[in-house]
């Protein structure tokens, strides 16, 4: 099968495309033919070497799929020719890729397999972080950083889904607009208010913060959460050492949480799956919701999509499609 190699990590130059071998699947799995692959920034950080796949996954890159299942078990709820998408442990940027049943998710008609391959990484990750993690409830704000991303888009939409309001963080007057857009009641340009504490503490405060970022934000994090109010920290694009002040944790009873979706085990991704099946797909069918994807590229194009999501250029999703390959 084709698939995107590298053999060393690097920049975007360190991917080709290679003939390899299509991955053996195991029980509880379903061998999908891939028909498209979202890209995310820990892809990102995979093919810098800063973000090593978890022990038995694949080192190709790519955490989403939408595709047509090849193989499957006697007896699964999914037979070949069934049309699927989901969370995938690696391996998703190439013609074939492994799925465990317990995370796919049935592709309704009106999901295109690039819209349904935009939903898995975003989606189970805001639901993870804001629901099971920070325990968002109705009547509360969330600030969102980096509101313009895949994350960031699923973020402002949920907490919305959720009754709660959302703030939000962008790099440009064009994604602040967006951001409002999708629901965020304020949003601001970072490259304008890199010190945001005291803009969001005249706003109301917060009672949760989602954010990327990491070291260089964490002290406005902590000086905009309201008390009993929750950090959740999903990435260290900022860095990941910083000094702060303890006795404001105490005085507020601030809960700082780190969280990552990858390495979770599978009964906690498979309850996150459901959750979009049961939540999220309705509300986007009844247009409560809306996709954000922001552009595709075939799968020949890879470098081009890995350079445009680094530049931080894409309003939501990138997409790389397989179809034109396979047709080849």
């Amino acid at each position: 099968m084709l698939a995107v190699v590298q053999s060393a990590p690097g920049g975007v130059d360190t991917l080709r495309l290679d003939e390899i071998a299509p991955p053996l699947r195991g029980a509880g799995q379903l061998l999908v033919r891939v028909m498209a692959a979202g890209v995310n920034r820990a892809d990102l950080a995979q093919r810098a070497g800063h973000y090593p796949p978890p022990p038995g996954a694949s080192p190709i890159l790519g955490l989403e799929v939408a595709g047509v299942v090849e193989e499957a078990d006697a007896g699964s709820r999914f037979q070949p020719g069934d049309a699927v998408f989901g969370l995938i442990g690696g391996g998703g940027y190439a013609e074939y890729a492994l799925l465990d049943e317990a995370l796919a998710i049935a592709k309704p008609d009106w999901l295109s397999w690039v819209e349904a391959a935009s939903l898995p990484e975003a989606w189970m990750t805001a639901w993870f972080n804001l629901v099971e993690k920070a325990g968002l409830q109705a009547g509360e704000t969330v600030l969102v950083h980096a509101g313009a991303s895949g994350v960031g888009a699923a973020a402002i939409q949920l907490a919305g889904l959720l009754g709660a309001q959302a703030y939000a963080s962008a790099g440009s007057e064009e994604k602040v607009a967006f951001c409002r857009e999708l629901g965020a009641a304020q949003a601001f340009n970072y490259r304008q208010t890199p010190a945001f504490g005291a803009l969001v503490k005249e706003w109301g405060g917060a009672d949760v913060v989602l954010d990327p970022v990491g070291a260089s934000y964490l002290n406005d994090n902590v000086s905009v959460l309201k008390p009993d109010g929750r950090l959740v920290n999903i990435g260290l694009l900022g860095g990941a050492k910083a000094e702060l002040n303890l006795g404001a944790l105490l005085m507020k009873r601030i809960a700082v949480i780190g969280s990552t979706l990858r390495p979770q085990p599978l009964e906690v991704k498979a309850r996150l799956a459901r959750a979009v099946e049961a939540r999220v797909l309705p509300a986007l069918a009844r247009g409560e919701l809306r996709l954000t994807l922001d552009s595709t590229y075939p799968l020949t194009q890879v470098a081009d999509a890995h350079a445009y999501v680094e530049a931080n250029r894409n309003l939501g999703k990138v997409v790389l499609t397989l179809f034109p390959v396979l047709a080849g």
